[in-house]
């Protein structure tokens, strides 16, 4: 059975159908890829999955139980937590403060402890930046703070959207490094929306290619890297 799974999901923004009935499926333990120009859908889809946009139709299953009218706390106290586009970290709190807010549904007090040292492992700088300000970090550092923060909440699935968007390819590569071993050594599964399909294909197992709120192709990333259309489309532009 897969860990998340979405049947013919549909989302409308008032008259705007952004979701014309997507479908997927993901392994547990696996690292997942939504592509896509912009307007496609993808950041719609991770939102009607964390429960911040109530899909029109269809359905989206956790652990075979369905998510559809449940709140978005309910929906991270399940295991599902998002590091949304932009960061959206808050900018006059210090860095451990920010960590400690994605811990805001757990009552695990040692735990939370023990996740917070891991996180700071995970990303040393923020180990030396934990009494500044957000607002002071840089970019790349801004979003290592925002994973991290979203790893606080503990999930057995991570919503990434669009983790590399205005980041340096040092600072992307280090993020993504990171990822792949949250991944691998913490059996984390993660769902990544990205731009970047190079940066994407070289990091996941399996990616989807929306279009209009539809999957116009899907395939493992050899596959997808292999295949002309999404090579003209999404790649030849990439560095």
């Amino acid at each position: 059975m897969a860990l998340l799974r979405l049947d013919n999901v549909e989302a409308n923004y008032g008259a705007v159908r952004a979701l014309q009935g997507i479908s997927l499926a993901i392994e547990e333990g696996s690292i997942v890829t939504l592509l896509g120009a912009n307007g496609a859908g993808k950041s719609t889809t991770l939102k009607s999955i964390s429960g911040t946009v109530q899909p029109s139709g269809g359905t989206i299953e956790f652990e075979g139980k369905p998510l559809g009218g449940l709140t978005t706390n309910q929906i991270v106290k399940l295991g599902i937590a998002q590091v949304p586009e932009g960061r959206k970290i808050f900018k006059d709190l210090t860095v451990t403060e920010n960590l400690n807010m994605g811990a805001y549904s757990r009552k695990d007090t040692p735990g939370i402890a023990s996740d917070l040292e891991l996180v700071l492992d995970l990303f040393p700088v923020l180990k030396e930046r934990s009494r500044q300000l957000g607002g002071s970090l840089s970019g790349g550092e801004q979003q290592m703070l925002a994973i991290g923060r979203g790893l606080m909440a503990r999930p057995r699935l991570l919503l990434l959207d669009e983790p590399s968007l205005g980041l340096a390819p040092i600072i992307i590569s280090e993020i993504f490094n990171t990822l792949r071993t949250i991944n691998k050594e913490h059996r984390m599964t993660l769902l990544v929306v990205e731009q970047n399909a190079n940066v994407a294909l070289k990091n996941a197992d399996y990616g989807y290619v929306l279009q209009v709120g539809r999957i116009a192709v899907e395939g493992t990333v050899d596959e997808l890297g292999k295949n002309k259309d999404v090579v003209n489309s999404y790649m030849g532009a990439q560095e």
